[in-house]
């Protein structure tokens, strides 16, 4: 059912130098998580020239830093029938069954691949994978690898595959790569604004150097969220919603963005710290280690029935209204028990992270409190990965597939970048085959954002903490009618900002990509009035199944206004 317009305007565009260089092929994939590279893996087999580019270097995105693992049914005990359950009930009514049942089904194989691509996960005293159990799930089906450094070795192995395949003609890598905006095809006739690339700012790539366009018959975006979004985050610092941004300005539409994953426990280190900080695995948990407060009661014990393993919305809001109630700033988890050689066993890089901060799990209590980790709405995809613009696909965190619906089934994010990266790798073939993805032409007019409406105004990265700030205050993780409208406020004032002082750039182009999507999000949490998954208000307090089993979508149109439309959910 359509709502009313927001108030809300936003840019088709970034301001950014003329594009100085071109070039193109069959496919671009904008990310090299496990998403990205699994879809650009999958795609050299089946097109004739794929271009993969990432922001930084191959290795720096969110993939590396997954700590607890990657869920499937792969247990003879388990099913995927049990995994569907799961991810329903985290999802808390608003998940797509039918992207979740192509999750849990294609799943349990899509890992059996990574395995024989070289990705080496733990095995017990049989050779099998070891599996383990984490909050929300009710078997043990997360597989890890190197006790808790799944993501890293899951990144590992996919960059060895497409090391082994660089001299391939079919496949060409540009790191150190943003992507600023999409390229549409420009003309009356073109209706749906077809996505036919995107411009790019390269750093020091030989003569791709500053910005410059990159054609091709279809985009992927794999870019990953937008922790730096909020003044804390578990996610690295590229984690500026680049890719959500550039789709959201192209008129694609975004779905569920209100819903942002605060994870439970993220090492407390002290007020005014921002940034990336450290994250404790809900595997920690998994093992049996709990939540304690400040007078060492284990406040989860009745609140759920699996106590400190109940979904990560739930442990959420235990630990923010015990530090309410208490007054304080954490809560404390305790390991000690486990003792310091299981630790060191099965969390070597959690247990050195946390001794060179100064914490030792193994004989003192760690200090804990929510931090933002995960983003699970962003760009609206079906089943096969496309968005509602032509031409454009997203995977990973990026997209939203409607398989989380209000909140993430812990380590069901590796997986999902996985499933639907394949997915997307054999749509794209099959359409090019069927002459339903043409080569743009020499000379097509294109322009970013599809219109003539020129490229909104910048904001200086010095901005950028002052967004953050006004996120955490007002969209993080509590809200009420009364923050989110002082932080639509806030934002609207950095909006109106002069732009004469903010210089095109990465820094400046990734401030302002923070500002919109903060924009929209904020738009989206305010009308909200319910707590659902993620989304925690104070003065609504309790699920409203009869109001508000629906999912909220954002559009940007050509004249560059915002359009909120909800969907009821069955």
């Amino acid at each position: 059912m359509p709502g009313a317009p927001a108030s809300l305007r936003l840019p088709r565009a970034l301001a950014a130098p003329a594009p100085g260089w071109t070039t193109s092929a069959d496919v671009i994939v904008v990310g090299s998580g496990i998403a990205g590279l699994t879809c650009a893996l999958r795609l050299r087999e089946r097109v004739d020239r794929v271009l993969l580019v990432t922001k930084t270097v191959l290795d720096e995105g969110s993939t590396a830093w997954a700590q607890g693992g990657i869920a499937a049914a792969l247990h003879p005990e388990d099913s995927p029938e049990e995994h569907l359950e799961d991810t329903l009930v985290a999802g808390v009514g608003l998940c797509d069954r039918a992207a979740v049942e192509a999750l849990v089904t294609e799943g349990p194989r899509r890992v059996r691949q990574l395995v024989a691509l070289g990705a080496e996960f733990d095995r017990d005293a049989e050779g099998e994978i070891k599996l383990t159990r984490e909050g929300g799930h009710h078997r043990d089906r997360i597989a890890h690898a190197g006790g808790d450094a799944t993501g890293r070795e899951i990144s590992r192995a996919l960059i060895a595959a497409l090391d082994r395949v660089r001299d391939d003609p079919g496949i060409e890598v540009v790191e150190h790569a943003l992507v600023v905006d999409l390229l549409q095809e420009d003309g009356a006739d073109s209706d749906s604004h077809r996505v036919i690339g995107v411009t790019l700012h390269v750093i020091g790539e030989g003569q791709l150097d500053g910005v410059g366009a990159a054609y091709a018959r279809a985009v992927v975006l794999a870019t990953g969220g937008l922790g730096q979004i909020y003044t804390s985050t578990t996610n690295p610092p590229v984690a500026t919603g680049d890719g959500m941004a550039a789709a959201l300005r192209a008129g694609a539409r975004m779905t569920d963005l209100e819903f942002i994953q605060f994870h439970p426990t993220v090492l407390f280190l002290g007020e005014g710290s921002t940034g990336q900080q450290p994250l404790i695995s809900e595997a920690v948990r998994g093992e049996g280690a709990f939540l304690v407060d400040g007078a060492g009661n284990r406040f989860m014990q009745g609140r759920h029935e699996l106590a400190d393993l109940a979904p990560r919305d739930v442990v959420a809001r235990a630990i923010l209204e015990t530090m309410r109630e208490q007054g304080t700033d954490h809560v404390f988890l305790d390991a000690r028990h486990l003792g310091s050689e299981f630790l060191e066993r099965r969390f070597p890089s959690i247990m050195a992270s946390c001794r060179s901060l100064g914490f030792d799990p193994a004989t003192e209590l760690l200090p804990v409190a929510p931090a933002q980790h995960y983003a699970s709405g962003g760009i609206e995809t079906d089943l096969r990965g496309r968005s509602s613009l032509a031409g454009l696909y997203a995977c990973g965190e990026c997209s939203c597939t409607g398989v989380h619906g209000a909140n993430r089934l812990a380590s069901n994010s590796l997986l999902e970048g996985l499933v639907f990266a394949s997915r997307i790798a054999s749509d794209i073939p099959a359409r090019i085959a069927e002459g339903e993805l043409p080569e743009p032409q020499p000379g097509t007019p294109a322009r970013a954002g599809g219109t003539e409406a020129g490229p909104g105004a910048l904001l200086d990265n010095s901005q950028r903490l002052t967004v953050q700030r006004a996120m955490t205050a007002g969209s993080g993780p509590v809200r009420s009618a009364e923050s989110t409208a002082a932080t639509a406020a806030a934002l609207a004032e950095l909006a109106a900002l002069p732009p004469s002082t903010a210089e095109p750039g990465p820094k400046t182009w990734e401030t302002t990509n923070l500002l919109h999507l903060g924009q929209v999000l904020t738009e989206l949490a305010h009308r909200r009035n319910e707590t659902r998954g993620g989304h925690v208000r104070l003065d609504f307090p309790e699920r409203d199944d009869a109001r508000w089993l629906v999912r909220q979508s954002v559009t940007v149109s050509p004249d560059r206004t915002v359009t909120v439309t909800e969907r009821s959910m069955p």
